[in-house]
């Protein structure tokens, strides 16, 4: 009779290996299909969407691209002028935008925020992470304030903004959480290497995060949706010398072809992209081959950038 248990226990196991295998091939065809066949962009014309950074760069462009398509745009940023020129041009253009000023660093600024935000325009539906700087020059000559500031904007503030959102989120099973990452979160490269950790964070915070809410059982979660974006140098004054051996092959990006890449993204639920999606599967064989072998295809390309104050 004590051997039964054990049987059954055994069987179990045979059948959660069958099944764990079954849905490991699913999830292989899946992604293959979604490849070839795209899911088609869902309709933001009802969202309301929160951006942070949005007087300057790819926030700028991001905000009009999705006010176009009929969003409500709360435009948040902690520069008022740059915030504003932003709402007045998706006004001009016949959207509807909201200016709010707010220092994402700032936690309990960060929840008063969500909660104005809420009582003036609505729940935020789609949640854009995308305030950030970067210090350029090497390690040793940044100062500690330089790489405290960034490391709150960068990841502190991404932490406090998906804390102060996701809740109401959850509530209603419906959301879309948009943090902007880098390739300097895949790849590490010199005289941005505090940046680089930031990115790094950034991409452990939102994949970490889709472990969480997968692994929630007290609730439905399926209907909050998480986009990690990846660019290359975009030309947005943050990095003001990029370098690379093929400039052609290893491209600065305009902010316009940003955000029509990332709006994409959104819009089809992307897991996760690079900007340009090239750079994707170049990311995918860096990290499959051996370190080293990987400094080495760095050197032949000769991408990084150099320091400025």
């Amino acid at each position: 009779m004590a051997e039964e248990p054990q049987v059954i226990g055994i069987i179990r196991l045979i059948v959660e290996i069958i099944w764990t295998h079954i849905r490991l091939n699913f999830e292989v065809l899946r992604s293959i299909y979604n490849f070839f066949l795209p899911r088609e962009p869902k309709d933001v014309s009802e969202d309301i969407v929160l951006i942070t950074g949005a007087g300057h760069g790819m926030g700028k462009e991001v905000a009009l691209r999705l006010g176009r398509l009929g969003a409500k745009i709360v435009c948040v940023d902690i520069n008022p002028k740059g915030n504003e020129e932003t709402v007045n041009m998706i006004k001009e253009e016949k959207g509807s935008a909201y200016k709010y000023e707010c220092d994402v660093t700032n936690r309990e600024a960060v929840f008063a925020l969500a909660n104005k935000v809420q009582k003036e325009v609505g729940e935020v539906t789609i949640l854009v992470n995308n305030a950030g700087i970067m210090p350029c020059k090497p390690l040793l000559r940044q100062t500690e304030k330089e790489i405290r500031t960034m490391m709150d904007i960068n990841v502190h503030g991404v932490l406090w903004m998906i804390q102060a959102f996701l809740p109401s989120m959850l509530e209603r099973n419906q959301g879309h959480i948009v943090s902007m990452a880098s390739m300097a979160g895949i790849m590490g490269l010199s005289n941005i290497v505090p940046y680089c950790g930031s990115k790094y964070a950034v991409r452990g915070i939102m994949e970490a995060l889709y472990v969480e809410l997968h692994e929630d059982k007290s609730r439905d979660t399926d209907g909050i949706k998480l986009t990690t974006i990846c660019p290359t140098i975009v030309n947005t004054g943050l990095c003001k010398k990029p370098r690379s051996r093929f400039p052609k092959v290893m491209r600065v990006v305009e902010p316009e072809e940003a955000a029509d890449q990332i709006v994409d993204a959104i819009r089809r639920e992307y897991l996760e992209i690079t900007v340009p999606s090239e750079l994707y599967y170049i990311s995918k064989l860096y990290r499959a081959i051996p370190y080293k072998a990987a400094i080495v295809a760095n050197d032949f390309i000769g991408t990084g950038v150099d320091p400025h104050d």
